[in-house]
């Protein structure tokens, strides 16, 4: 049995090089970026009025003209206009660019409008209500950086400056598998010796925040059966996320059967509650690597979000340094394991303090509806005081 800290550095040593795609902006929403974006032009790439109402010089106005004729109407996507002669004005949308000539918008609600004229009833400072040209960013200036997740706010960003097929990293196959005979289908009614399928649903559920959909398999407590269908998972490059069959059970064949596959045992076993059974293997030449979670549903759940998620994230080039929260209650872990507590959150003044959710046992899927994400508390004789700060795993975001 290994430590929690080592048993994490094996998993991320098997870091993958994913190799990058092209798709369509429309489809690059969740992905993961594989290329550097850098601003085409300046942006925003001229002046830019940020109210409607008119542009002038404000040399005028400090000389004393308080009514200005109106010269023209400078609209958003108009070509530049000309502003010539004192006392004039040009009106102008929100967006439009700022006419030559002029260095300051007014907006019409600080204006008396009369035939063919505005009178100012403010005192407008030079500059004001305009967004210029390169304050945003430069030419050539880096936008976004590989490894960022894109969002709808990167989406954005990606469309102004051109870029309508971004490379993202690809995304594995992956093929999730279910042990156990007690294990029926979810539109089944279990005999009371039977329940149904919890936890590929929830991973299956889990991994539509990459993206990827899974392959799905299930396999009966026959070892034959066993190393037949894991045969062909492992005859195709990808990733095996298996909950079940992993324990000292008379049943719990899966070490057994990889290891005569030819998966390499990095580690099984991990000084951690829950999960400790946690089987992890890499396949012959590297081309599989096989995340065998422990069957008990906050197991598996815990064990997905703490290691395979973070390789994935590290795989797409996300640093991902975690995050922390506050204890509001003290806490004590003399049990010699890194425990892993369920614990909602919340946020006070940019910190988040966390409270611990009841679990009965690992098997307690009911508090995983309850909780957020889980308190990472490492053994201790000291104990932990309110206010001591842990690392937080999050699995639900407000």
């Amino acid at each position: 049995m290994i430590s929690f800290g080592k048993a994490y550095e094996a998993v991320m040593a098997e870091r993958w090089t994913l190799a990058a795609e092209t798709v369509r902006l429309d489809d690059a929403c969740g992905r993961y970026l594989a290329q550097l974006v850098v601003a085409d032009r300046p942006l925003p790439p001229y002046d830019r009025a940020t109210m409607d109402g008119i542009a002038i010089c404000h040399r005028d106005f400090r000389d004393g003209h308080r009514e200005y004729r109106i010269q023209g109407m400078a609209r958003a996507g108009d070509p530049r206009h000309r502003l010539s002669g004192a006392g004039n004005c040009i009106e102008i949308a929100t967006g439009a660019v700022l006419p030559e000539g002029a260095d300051t918008v007014v907006r019409y609600e600080d204006l008396l409008s009369s035939a063919g004229a505005f009178t100012i009833q403010s005192d407008p400072s030079e500059g004001q209500s305009i967004h210029p040209a390169g304050s945003d960013a430069d030419a050539g200036s880096v936008l976004l950086e590989p490894g960022t997740r894109i969002g709808p706010s990167e989406i954005a960003v990606l469309a102004s400056v051109g870029v309508g097929k971004p490379k993202v990293y690809s995304l594995p196959a992956v093929t999730l598998v279910s042990t156990g005979d007690e294990l029926v289908d979810v539109d089944q009614k279990p005999e009371p010796h039977q329940i149904r399928k919890s936890n590929t649903r929830a991973l299956r559920a889990a991994l539509t925040e990459f993206g990827i959909v899974p392959e799905e398999i299930h396999l009966a407590d026959d070892p034959q059966i066993i190393r037949m269908e894991l045969e062909k998972v492992l005859s195709e490059p990808g990733i095996l996320l298996l909950s079940g069959g992993v324990s000292k059970g008379k049943f719990d064949y899966l070490p057994e059967v990889l290891e005569a596959l030819g998966v390499r045992k990095c580690f099984h076993r991990v000084a951690q509650r829950p999960g400790k059974p946690f089987w992890f293997g890499v396949g012959a030449g590297g081309e599989n690597l096989v995340f065998s979670f422990p069957g008990n549903p906050v197991s598996t759940f815990l064990s997905f979000h703490l290691y395979f998620r973070d390789w994935l994230l590290k795989s797409f080039g996300f640093d991902n340094n975690g995050q922390q929260a506050r204890l509001i209650a003290p806490a004590e872990n003399t049990s010699g394991l890194t425990q892993f507590r369920l614990a909602t959150v919340e946020n006070r003044e940019g910190t988040l303090w966390a409270a611990e959710v009841p679990m009965n046992s690992s098997g307690d899927f009911l508090s995983l509806a309850r909780a957020e994400g889980f308190l990472c508390i490492e053994p201790t004789k000291s104990g932990y005081a309110k206010g001591a700060t842990v690392k937080w795993i999050p699995f639900k975001f407000k």
